[in-house]
């Protein structure tokens, strides 16, 4: 059953290929993914007794390919098709070539794949594919600009699958075996200066993947060229970029006691803080959303990395993951219409949303809400659970992290107010679909608050609880939060020396690779002297 995931997202991108140029098949395609997406809650409604196998080729054991779907394989695998439908809504009247709706389609099948297997080397094959598909999809307009950024893309991402297939290569000289079960069983026994350098290898270039510090600086940049599709920016950080996650999660598990979870855990801070100084630098409403994903990938590793005895924070932080590919996908989407209407990315320059066009500013004001962790909506119940057992220096890393994201939205919510220049709009036909994709998610951010609890313990097979006065407590940490970020915005200076600074940095492709090269030997040093 599982094979066609993969294969039902592949038919539908032929199709689009031979006969996109008509409406009613992008109409056909949304019928099929949206069937691929209600098949895909079936496969979740098994996950939650039971994992669901496929052995392809008749070989038992650790020796054929086997497609597993446990309960996190099937949470992402249904995101990614909700997402990827959402999208296609996004896009049904948008005038795409067939290429574009063939890369789309290759791309979801690539995530899913993904997300199936537990081999090594499958990975390794089907993270190259995904990147080779969004290296095109960002060269897309064939700008150039564009396609520098494209290539440098490609020629980062080689480097980094080199540290990730030296690492498997490594772990199957020690084990015999790539399935990621058997790889498991068989470390869980050796010594630990055996298996730090494939762990080394293996975690820089899943690190990379969520764009970790020192890692994060080219990849927001990369994915907000002015030529990429909005459609293209809204999968990549809402649902790409989680695919990284994914991995890194379930590397993580497999090293097991070897995983550096108290190092990723401080990588993560650190993230989290420059992802917010990065986002508050930047004018390009793009680039400011592109740098608060990175913050939220920050506080994400904070949850996932804790110690095993913080189980709230653990699924807060996977419900995050959720909520954070629904709120930034409707915020991208979001963001392509205003584009659209103002005829600039310059956040100082577009004015008035409100009273220009309400129904994309209440969308993005839903989202935006959502992102803050305002109560009663999605994010106020995942950051509940991720701060509900902590306390100490690491409640106050949180309470600061979720503080910067308040501030870069504080700053994104200039365009409602005040009044557009005179002449910058742009008449424009109000796109329905679009219109309805973005409230899509925008609705759903504030009823996943509402249910929250219900939800978390639905999609997680949990059985958790919010407790009121101890939801109340984080309610008033939110309140003080957000006045003292609408206190600090007045003295923060938009034209800061130290902003231009930061947002004229770039690092070329050999200062990339110099970065790769000091993170995975702080990894190494951390995991094979220090710990």
């Amino acid at each position: 059953m599982l094979t066609f995931f993969v294969i039902i997202p592949v038919v539908i991108a032929v199709f689009l290929f031979v006969f996109s140029g008509a409406r009613s098949a992008r109409i056909i395609a949304m019928a099929f993914q949206t069937a691929l997406t209600g098949f895909a809650f079936y496969l979740f409604m098994l996950s939650r007794t039971e994992t669901v196998y496929t052995q392809i080729g008749g070989y038992d054991g650790f020796l054929g390919i086997i497609l597993r779907a446990d309960n996190l394989a099937a949470v992402f695998i249904l995101l990614s098709t909700v997402i990827v439908m959402v999208v296609t809504l996004y896009c049904i009247n948008s005038d795409n070539t067939r290429t574009f709706w063939f890369l789309l389609f290759l791309l979801e099948a690539s995530l899913i794949g993904l997300f199936l297997s537990r081999d090594f080397f499958n990975i390794f094959v089907l993270v190259e594919v995904s990147t080779v598909v969004v290296t095109i999809l960002l060269m897309y307009n064939r700008l150039r600009r564009n396609m520098y950024a494209g290539l440098l893309f490609l020629m980062v991402n080689i480097v980094v699958m080199q540290f990730f297939l030296f690492g498997i290569g490594y772990i199957y000289m020690l084990t015999g075996t790539l399935d990621m079960d058997g790889v498991a069983v068989a470390i869980a026994g050796m010594d630990q200066s055996s298996v730090a350098l494939p762990y080394a290898l293996i975690m820089t270039a899943a690190a990379s993947k969520c764009s970790l510090l020192p890692l994060l600086t080219w990849q927001p940049k990369v994915n907000s060229m002015p030529g990429s599709p909005t459609s293209i920016t809204a999968i990549v950080s809402g649902l790409h970029i989680k695919s990284g996650i994914y991995i890194f999660i379930r590397f993580q598990n497999v090293f097991g006691d070897f995983a550096a979870r108290d190092f990723f855990l401080i990588i993560g801070i650190i993230t989290g803080l420059v992802g917010v100084i990065l986002a508050l630098s930047q004018k390009n409403i793009r680039l400011i959303l592109a740098y608060s994903t990175i913050a939220q990938i920050g506080l994400i590793m904070v949850g996932l990395n804790m110690d095993y005895t913080y189980y709230y924070a653990y699924y807060g932080s996977l419900f995050h993951v959720v909520n954070h590919a629904l709120l930034k996908s409707a915020l991208f989407m979001g963001a392509g219409v205003i584009i659209k209407l103002y005829g600039t990315m310059d956040i100082d320059k577009i004015r008035g949303l409100w009273h220009t066009h309400k129904p994309a500013a209440i969308a993005t004001a839903l989202a935006i809400m959502g992102i803050m962790g305002a109560p009663f909506f999605n994010g106020s119940v995942s950051k509940y659970f991720m701060m509900r057992e902590v306390s100490g220096l690491l409640e106050w890393a949180i309470i600061l992290l979720n503080l910067g994201t308040i501030l870069i939205f504080l700053k994104y919510a200039t365009i409602f107010f005040g009044k557009p220049e005179e002449g910058t709009i742009r008449k424009i036909h109000t796109d329905w679909c679009k219109m309805t994709a973005i409230m899509f998610f925008g609705v759903a951010s504030f009823i996943l608050g509402i249910f929250g609890e219900q939800f978390k313990n639905f999609v997680f097979n949990l059985e958790v609880h919010i407790e009121a006065l101890s939801y109340l407590e984080k309610v008033g940490i939110f309140a003080l939060s957000l006045a003292l970020g609408m206190a600090l915005t007045k003295y923060i200076p938009k034209d800061a020396k130290l902003f231009t600074r930061i947002r004229d940095m770039d690092l070329g492709f050999r200062e990339i690779c110099a970065s790769l090269g000091i993170f995975f030997a702080v990894v190494l040093v951390f995991v094979g002297f220090i710990r």
